[in-house]
């Protein structure tokens, strides 16, 4: 469950600065830079909470998984599927480079949320 911990941690930092990045100087409406925060604040803290392995703390860690999956859904697919001039033109990422990330994070994001399930806990001292 470590590499599970470290990646939340890591991807949560990701996503907001990413997000703040992303969005520095191209006008783009606080709740877009806002959203990424909601996901990436519960990765980092149920990633370091993680650290005892509760199966409350297990439960929030898999909520956290599954949000991020579930915020990352449409915004890749719709990335992907109908790209918006507007979406294209508010970035300072190349476009393209953008969809490939949150696919990549999305597919994490998933595997994430099973394993939080599906791994058993260690055993407690």
């Amino acid at each position: 469950m470590i590499f599970w911990r470290y990646l939340a941690v890591f991807l949560g930092l990701l996503l907001m600065g990413g997000e703040l990045y992303r969005s520095w100087g191209m006008g783009r409406p606080l709740v877009f830079v806002l959203d990424d925060f909601a996901i990436g604040i519960p990765l980092v803290v149920t990633g370091l909470l993680m650290a005892k392995d509760t199966f409350a703390r297990r439960a929030a860690f898999a909520g956290a998984w599954g949000a991020t999956a579930g915020m990352l859904y449409p915004s890749f697919f719709g990335k992907l599927i109908a790209p918006t001039q507007e979406g294209v033109a508010t970035t300072n990422i190349p476009f393209d480079l953008l969809t490939a990330i949150i696919g990549v994070i999305f597919a994490l994001s998933l595997a994430g949320l099973i394993a939080s399930v599906v791994l058993k806990q260690r055993p407690q001292e």
